[in-house]
């Protein structure tokens, strides 16, 4: 048996499994949930019994160590995504930020455990991510500066007035485009780092099973699964890394679009 045939065969089934289908539809609608909403509702349920439970435990000297992690996020939250890029008057956007953390966090976690899927793996999930970021910081923009002042705010003050409706307008689509690239940066990263270990396993399946079928003369094949398991274990450890980093990176970013639309230049 050809390890790459059957591979062949599988990389298809792979992909369907990222095709967002139904978990179950309300009667003959043709209206229903998708296993990523229903991952969603997983991961919104997973966050708000991680939070409640761990405010009810809050100590000043944490002892329980799940608990203690969790302030530490929480810290982190308050210093990196709130006080240093918002400055004046940040903690009450704390709330809205740990929330997002936390969220993002869970769902990219959830979909590193076998037979779950990501929330943050669908682009539909993410934009809605995004337009709540966006939404949000702009509220605050207009609350700080009001309708009109907000929209002069866009471009700096200081700048020739030639020059201001040329960068105005160079603002504004840097403006729009946030809630775009912390859409595709949360989305692209998840989906391929799920694709890569999808990939992975395939060969290394693909690869044992082969192995076995041949007999003795598939102990060299047999013996390429293992180089194929090591390479999904990094790849496994890596995504856990980048699970971390692309929730830090959506709070920090939404900080510091925040920052930007309260802060006086």
């Amino acid at each position: 048996m050809n390890p790459l045939d059957l591979v062949n065969s599988l990389v298809p089934e792979l992909t369907a499994s990222f095709t967002p289908t139904y978990v179950f539809t309300f009667g003959d609608s043709g209206i229903g949930v998708t296993q990523y909403i229903f991952w969603m509702c997983i991961t919104f349920a997973l966050t708000l019994i991680v939070v409640l439970a761990c405010g009810k435990h809050l100590q000043l000297v944490p002892t329980n160590r799940f608990v203690g992690m969790v302030e530490q996020g929480y810290g982190m939250v308050r210093r990196d995504m709130g006080e240093n890029p918002i400055g004046h008057g940040f903690e009450k956007h704390i709330p809205f930020l740990a929330t997002l953390f936390f969220f993002i966090l869970i769902s990219n976690f959830v979909g590193l455990i076998p037979g779950c899927k990501t929330p943050t793996g669908t682009i539909s999930v993410t934009w809605c991510l995004s337009l709540i970021s966006f939404v949000y910081f702009n509220y605050w923009g207009i609350r700080a500066h009001g309708g009109w002042g907000y929209i002069k705010h866009i471009a700096p003050s200081g700048l020739p007035k030639v020059m201001v409706p040329i960068i105005w307008f160079f603002e504004f689509l840097s403006l729009v485009l946030r809630a775009l690239t912390l859409t595709v940066r949360l989305y692209g990263n998840m989906f391929a780092g799920h694709m890569a270990l999808g990939i992975f396993s395939i060969f290394a399946y693909a690869f044992l099973w082969a192995g076995i079928q041949n007999g003795l003369a598939g102990i060299v094949t047999g013996g390429m699964s293992i180089l194929w398991m090591l390479l999904l274990f990094a790849m496994y450890a890596l995504e856990t890394l980048v699970a971390f980093l692309q929730a830090y990176v959506f709070a920090v970013l939404s900080g510091v679009y925040i920052g930007l639309a309260v802060a006086e230049h």
